[in-house]
Order: structure tokens, then C-alpha cells, then sequence
């Protein structure tokens, strides 16, 4: 629709309507419109390359702290396995599974694990998951924002171009084409970047949403995992004890 006008416009005889002559021809008012659309660009490229690094960093991180946290675990080494946690602090994994064991190991000077301590534990992972839950969502906030407000945006520089078109017609006195033609060229390309400021943030928010709660589901669990093992353990260390 944009081109077929513009199209139209130079059929007729219209001055040229590239990039630089419509940012020329566009009244302060669509100016600033297309400036806070460039913004909020920036704003949603910055969070889709940050929210990716970030993601991409977890998942890596996570499919070689699984098995080797897993391992040393199974042969009862906290200490290796709290190493082994802080040598990977992109994983979301590590970060929920070092709160647990950390405060797991704070209580190993008794010989037996109460329930009250396993509930300590719990809580420790449930605290450590709620942080890294926020953090892996951090930015996306942003992107829901620009997908939802960004054709709106576009539509009051749609309204303010239209305007625009009725001011020149009543000050030139005249209802041809080329009276309207900045205003209506500044409706649509408003419109238009709108929509494409606002099309990719929603598609990203989207894909990233998916990926946060694919991870929520991966720290459950292994909270629950962790919280397994911590059962099995007193319960081994009670029976040695008797």
C-alpha cells in the first residue's frame, strides 16, 4: 500500500519521495514519533542479542553441569559437587543447585538431618530458583511493552500525518494530490515502521517466554532431584548411626 502510493505520487508529477525528502517533508510532530520508534528499537535489539548471549550461555553450561554435578553427588562429594556449581555461574542449574547444597552442608555437623532441616534446604532452592527465574526474565518486560505499544505508536503518527493533510489543504486552499501528499506519506510511513518495530519484539517475547519456562521446569526439577538425595542421605546417616 505504501509503495503503490509513493508510485502514484511520482506518476503524477509528485516531487520524489526518498528516505532524507520524507523526513524533510514530515511536520516535528512525526519527526518525534519516528525518533521514539527508532528508540524503542534499539531498546528491543538490545534486549533480543542480551536475552540470546544469556540463554544460549545457561543451556551450554547446563548440559556439561548436569552429568559431572550428578556424578560426584552420587559418590557423596559435596565439596566437588559445590565446586563444580561455582565453576559454572551461567548455568541456571548451578546457581539453584549451590544454594541447596550449600545450605544442605551447613547442617552435615549433626549426625542426623531433621525435618526441619530438609524444610531449611527446600527453602534455600525455592529462594535461589525465585532469583534466577527473575533474572532470566529480565528484559523481557521491555519486549511486551514495544510489541504491544508499538503500532500504537505508529497510529498517532497516522492520526498526526492525516491532520497534517487537512492543515495543508485548508492553508493552500486546494484539495489536489499534491496537498495532501506529505501528510498522507507521513500517516503511512509512521504506520509502517510501527508494525515493524512492534512484529519482531512480539515474535521474540514470544520465543523467550518459551525458553524461561522451559528452564523453570529444568531448576524444578532438579530442586526436586536435590531434595531426593538430601532424604536418602540423612536417611543413610541415621541408620549408620543406630
Amino acid at each position: 500500500m505504501l509503495f503503490a502510493f509513493l508510485t502514484l505520487l511520482q506518476e503524477g508529477g509528485a516531487p520524489s519521495f526518498g528516505v532524507v525528502a520524507l523526513w524533510q517533508q514530515m511536520g516535528w510532530e512525526a519527526k518525534a514519533i519516528v525518533i521514539i520508534l527508532f528508540i524503542m528499537s534499539v531498546i528491543s535489539i538490545g534486549v533480543m542479542v542480551d536475552r540470546w548471549l544469556v540463554y544460549g550461555g545457561a543451556r551450554k553450561q547446563s548440559r556439561s553441569f548436569a552429568p559431572a554435578v550428578a556424578g560426584a553427588l552420587k559418590e557423596g562429594r559435596l565439596d566437588e559437587a559445590i565446586k563444580i556449581a561455582e565453576r559454572n555461574k551461567k548455568s541456571h542449574l548451578a546457581k539453584v543447585v549451590t544454594a541447596g547444597l550449600a545450605e544442605f552442608q551447613a547442617h552435615q555437623q549433626s549426625p542426623d538431618l531433621s525435618g526441619d532441616e530438609i524444610e531449611a534446604s527446600r527453602r534455600a532452592l525455592d529462594r535461589a530458583e525465585a532469583i534466577e527465574h527473575a533474572e532470566l526474565k529480565r528484559g523481557l518486560g521491555s519486549l511486551a511493552t514495544i510489541g504491544a505499544t508499538g503500532p500504537f505508536v505508529g497510529l498517532l503518527g497516522t492520526v498526526l500525518g492525516i491532520i497534517h493533510a487537512f492543515q495543508n489543504i485548508s492553508s493552500e486552499h486546494t484539495s489536489g494530490l499534491g496537498a495532501v501528499a506529505g501528510g498522507i506519506s507521513e500517516a503511512l510511513v509512521t504506520t509502517a515502521i510501527g508494525l515493524f518495530v512492534a512484529i519482531p519484539a512480539v515474535w521474540a517475547y514470544n520465543y523467550f517466554t518459551g525458553k524461561v519456562e522451559a528452564f523453570d521446569v529444568e531448576m524444578d526439577n532438579s530442586s526436586s532431584e536435590l531434595i531426593d538425595y538430601f532424604l536418602k542421605r540423612s536417611g543413610r546417616t541415621a541408620a549408620r548411626g543406630k
